[in-house]
């Protein structure tokens, strides 16, 4: 060998280690910046979003009738519908029908009334967009009302 020739230096192999574990550890400690932060309050309690599933409408038997009392004076009937009736959802396929905040295919969906679902009539019926429609209440909860059109309505008989 020559003297402009180095000889390898055993000092390279652990330097090259230290150099190694130090990015190693500098990785790791980046990555615990990025993870997500637990769900846990400030005060040391877990914080839980609970979602309630949708609970099943019973399916009650469907059978049109047409009314038995005549009308009164100022109440109407349109397609065997009239106010204080009880009618079902019929003929969407399963998909449910929309019930809106106003008569009228363009306005707001309050909710999707299920196929089946039994439901009180409380006002009508308006002609908006080539469909009568009725405002229903559902018997069970005030909260789910809207206008529904009355393609989709079948008047119910419920027995006591």
């Amino acid at each position: 060998m020559t003297t402009s020739q180095r000889k390898f230096s055993l000092w390279v192999i652990p330097a090259a280690l230290a150099i190694g574990v130090g990015l190693f550890a500098l990785l790791v400690a980046g990555a615990s910046f990025l993870r997500p932060a637990p769900a846990v309050a400030k005060n040391g309690t877990a914080v839980m979003t609970v979602i309630f599933a949708p609970t099943s409408t019973p399916v009650l038997p469907t059978q049109a009738i047409t009314p038995t009392a005549t009308p009164g004076p100022g109440e109407a009937t349109v397609g065997g519908i009239g106010m204080g009736m009880y009618v079902q959802i019929s003929g969407t396929g399963g998909d449910g029908l929309r019930l809106r905040k106003e008569p009228g295919t363009g306005t707001d969906v309050m909710f999707m009334g299920y196929e089946a679902e039994v439901f009180k009539v409380v006002d009508g019926p308006q002609d908006a967009d080539g469909y009568v429609w009725w405002y229903l209440t559902a018997p069970y909860d005030a909260n789910r009302s809207g206008w529904a059109a009355s393609n989709y309505l079948t008047v119910i008989e419920l027995s006591p």
